[in-house]
């Protein structure tokens, strides 16, 4: 099988993590030393109605150029505004064109907490999250060793980080759970083809044990999608595109919410 976008960014960030001698003793000090966090998966269960994890995003890789000149803290005002119940921000700096300042610039201007969108292949990376002040880490199944999403997913939770695991299948939802995710997300993009498969998302619903919050991730269109997501059993949607090019991204996360 051809290597996937996936693939290709991976060995670019293991071959970065494989470079970095910093003392992991020292991070992990440093990491619990920081002020406690906002509560990511907090914000999004039990809200009775639909959550809105809205993203900043620059590019992409499948659809280029998105919203390169946008202001990070003024966008994550405005998705507050909007009534989204978290943030995304992608740190990823050759692929997305993110960065750790995109992170640190919304978040402090506002209240929501923030998933840092990257993608996490080593015990730094999930240290780095919570030292730029990420109140939530990524862990993408597919592009980790299930004893890698194991120590990775305890290791966040104790430096006081919530954990958003992202599956596609079935396998990867028993990885998932083995490493004591409560907080899943179902990616609807298929990593070769980039085609949205809503239907597996609505499938995955049902399998995912209902003390997990539940989060719907990529090609959420609109409206009509937010409502099938919901009433497949979805806590939360991601949204990136979609509002990250909305000419009025508050009227579009409100209009989501229903």
């Amino acid at each position: 099988m051809a290597a996937t976008y996936l693939d290709k960014i991976l060995d670019r960030h293991r071959a970065a993590a494989a470079e970095d001698q910093r003392s992991i003793e020292r991070l992990l000090d440093e990491a619990r030393a920081m002020p406690s966090a906002r509560g990511f998966r907090r914000a999004l269960g039990g809200r009775g109605q639909l959550g809105v994890v809205a993203e900043i995003k620059r590019r992409s890789p499948s659809k280029g150029d998105l919203n390169v000149a946008l202001d990070p803290g003024e966008l994550a005002a405005t998705y507050e505004r909007g009534g989204a119940a978290c943030l995304s921000v992608l740190t990823d700096v050759e692929h997305f064109g993110g960065s750790v300042a995109d992170l640190r610039a919304a978040r402090s201007a506002c209240s929501l907490p923030v998933l840092r969108k990257d993608f996490t292949v080593g015990e730094r990376d999930v240290l780095d999250a919570r030292l730029m002040g990420a109140d939530c880490v990524l862990l993408i199944a597919a592009a980790l060793e299930p004893s890698e999403l194991v120590g990775f997913h305890a290791l966040a939770i104790e430096i006081g980080l919530d954990v958003l695991v992202e599956i596609h299948d079935e396998r990867e939802l028993e990885h998932a759970l083995a490493a004591d995710a409560t907080l899943i997300g179902v990616n609807q993009r298929d990593l070769v083809t980039f085609q949205v498969d809503h239907e597996r998302a609505v499938r995955m619903a049902s399998a995912i044990p209902d003390h997990a919050v539940k989060v719907a991730e990529s090609g959420v269109r609109g409206q009509a999608d937010a409502r099938s997501l919901r009433a497949a059993g979805y806590d939360a949607v991601l949204m990136g595109e979609s509002i990250v090019t909305s000419v009025d991204p508050a009227v579009a996360i409100a209009d989501l919410i229903g």
